[in-house]
C-alpha cells in the first residue's frame, strides 16, 4: 500500500496519444483519467514541468515504434513526491526530484551486472514503453528517480534530465580524457536543447567548440552567446580539423559532412535515438582510424555524475516555456525548430 500526502487523488489531466500521427494533426487529446498509483517500488509525482524532447516528437509521430498504445508522453519530469510505495525507502513526501528517459532495466542481464544498463534488453522508457510527464501525476521507480540540485528551478531543471544527461554521455564516448579537454576542438551539429547543455559542460572543461546549425537568429545566435570559438551552417566545414564531433540532428546525411572535419583518430558521437538514413560516403572518410559511434539511452551513473557537474559549473539552462494546455502546439514548435534552447511543458 502506498503513503500518501494528505489530499485524496482520484482523476487528473493527461495528454494522451491514442495513434502516432503529424503533430501539425494535433494528436495528443487531453483527456482526464485516473491517477496512477505507485506500485511497491514507485514513487507517484506531482508534476510541476516536463520538458519537450524531439524523442517525444519521434514516439507523436510514429518514427519510433509503438509499445504502448494508448501512452502519456514525456521524459524530462520535475516533480514533488506525493505518494511513496511501501518498499521505497530514503525519499519523503514533498521532496523534489527528476524522472528521465531510462525508467527501469532488468538489473540482471549481462549488461546490468557489467555497469551497462542502459543497453539492457529488457529496459522501459519514460513516455514511450511506460506513461511519462504530459500528466499532472506519473509514477516512477524510486531507484530511478533523482534528486534535483537545489540551484535549479522546476522549468530550468527539466532539460537536463535529457538534453543534459545525453550531452553529457555523448561527450563521454568521444574518449577524450580528462587531461586531454583543455584546448580541444569539440564539433557540435545541431544546437537545441542538447546543444545548448552540452557546449556549457565542454567549455567549462577547457575546450574550444565549432557549432554547426541551421538558423541563424536562434540557433547560431545563442551559440554564438554561449561562447563558440566558431558558428556556421549545418553542412559547413569548420575553419580547423576537430577532435570530436558530436551530432545531435536527427539528419544522417550530416555524418559524412562531420567525419570530413575530424583529424586522425577523431570520433563522430551520434547522439540521437532516431536519425534518418545515412548515405553512403567513401572509405577515405574513416580511414586513419576515424570512429563512428551511437549513443544509447543513458545509465543511472551518467544522470548522477552530470547533474554534479551541471551544479558545480553552473549550467544555465535556456528555456521557452509552454503552458499545460499547448502541448501540440509546444511539438509544433519543436519540430519547426523555433524554440531557443529548450522548450519546457508547465504545470498550472
Amino acid at each position: 500500500m502506498a503513503r500518501e500526502a494528505s489530499q485524496s487523488l482520484i482523476n487528473m489531466k493527461a495528454w494522451i496519444l491514442n495513434k502516432p500521427a503529424p503533430v501539425s494533426e494535433h494528436p495528443l487529446h487531453l483527456s482526464e483519467t485516473a491517477v496512477p498509483t505507485p506500485s511497491d517500488d514507485e514513487l507517484l509525482l506531482r508534476v510541476a514541468a516536463c520538458g519537450i524532447c524531439r524523442t517525444d516528437l519521434h514516439v507523436v509521430e510514429g518514427d519510433l515504434p509503438v509499445r504502448r498504445s494508448p501512452v502519456i508522453p514525456g521524459h524530462q519530469i520535475v516533480g514533488s513526491v506525493a505518494a511513496l510505495g511501501s518498499r521505497v525507502e530514503g525519499f519523503d513526501i514533498r521532496d523534489r526530484v527528476g524522472v528521465a528517459w531510462l525508467n527501469r532495466t532488468c538489473g540482471k542481464c549481462e549488461f546490468c551486472i557489467a555497469g551497462r544498463e542502459n543497453l539492457c534488453d529488457e529496459a522501459m522508457f519514460t513516455g514511450w514503453t511506460v506513461d511519462g510527464g504530459y500528466a499532472e501525476y506519473a509514477v516512477a521507480p524510486a531507484a530511478f528517480t533523482y534528486r534535483l540540485p537545489d540551484g535549479f528551478n522546476d522549468m530550468q531543471a527539466a532539460p537536463l534530465l535529457c538534453a543534459g544527461i545525453i550531452g553529457y554521455r555523448c561527450l563521454r564516448l568521444t574518449g577524450l580524457t580528462n587531461d586531454e579537454w583543455k584546448g580541444a576542438r569539440i564539433g557540435l551539429y545541431g544546437f537545441g536543447a542538447a546543444g545548448h547543455v552540452c557546449i556549457q559542460l565542454a567549455r567549462a572543461r577547457g575546450a574550444e567548440v565549432y557549432v554547426c546549425t541551421r538558423d541563424r537568429e536562434r540557433h547560431q545566435a545563442l551559440a554564438n552567446e554561449l561562447g563558440a570559438t566558431w558558428v556556421g551552417d549545418a553542412f559547413a566545414q569548420p575553419p580547423v580539423k576537430l577532435d570530436a564531433s558530436i551530432i545531435f540532428a536527427p539528419a544522417g546525411e550530416i555524418v559524412p559532412v562531420a567525419l570530413k572535419a575530424i583529424r586522425k583518430g577523431g570520433t563522430v558521437v551520434l547522439g540521437g535515438i532516431h536519425m534518418s538514413s545515412i548515405p553512403s560516403f567513401d572509405y577515405s572518410l574513416i580511414y586513419g582510424e576515424r570512429m563512428v559511434r551511437s549513443v544509447a539511452n543513458n545509465t543511472r551513473a551518467d544522470g548522477r555524475d552530470f547533474l554534479v557537474e551541471a551544479a558545480r559549473i553552473p549550467v544555465q539552462t535556456h528555456i521557452q516555456t509552454f503552458s499545460f494546455d499547448h502541448a501540440n502546439e509546444a511539438l509544433i514548435a519543436l519540430k519547426s525548430d523555433s524554440i531557443r534552447g529548450a522548450g519546457v511543458l508547465v504545470m498550472k
